[in-house]
């Protein structure tokens, strides 16, 4: 399973990449791996606001159904519009093109409580 160095994550599988204010944020490959075959990807719209801890976006896979939390608060700027047609990228590169969306976060947005990839490994051991 493949962890990167560098990113937040979640105990709940979701990965966040900082730059600056903003953040990317997509499902790890533990998360993918135990989805399944993603055939399904529901994301926010561009401009809508997201609420750490609170449903963010969906993934359908050949086995279930699975809610994605947001990691962070704020609004959303981008969204990774590849993932309609191509759901498959989440499991193909869940670290790469399967990214979800890209949050500008709120000014009083800390990274408290997300977990560093050594954290997270400890976690999925």
């Amino acid at each position: 399973m493949k962890i990167v160095d560098g990113l937040r994550y979640t105990a709940n599988h979701e990965w966040v990449l900082v730059d600056g204010e903003s953040a990317r944020i997509g499902i790890t490959d533990h998360a993918q791996d135990a989805l399944g075959t993603i055939v399904y990807v529901g994301l926010p719209e561009v401009g809508a606001t997201v609420a750490g801890g609170a449903l963010m976006a969906e993934v359908e896979s050949s086995k279930t159904m699975s809610d994605i939390y947001s990691p962070i608060s704020g609004s959303v700027v981008l969204v990774n519009e590849a993932l309609v047609a191509s759901p498959g990228l989440l499991n193909t590169d869940p670290f790469g093109a399967g990214w979800l969306v890209e949050v500008q976060m709120s000014y009083d947005e800390t990274l408290e409580g997300l977990l560093t990839a050594d954290e997270y490994r400890s976690l999925t051991a």
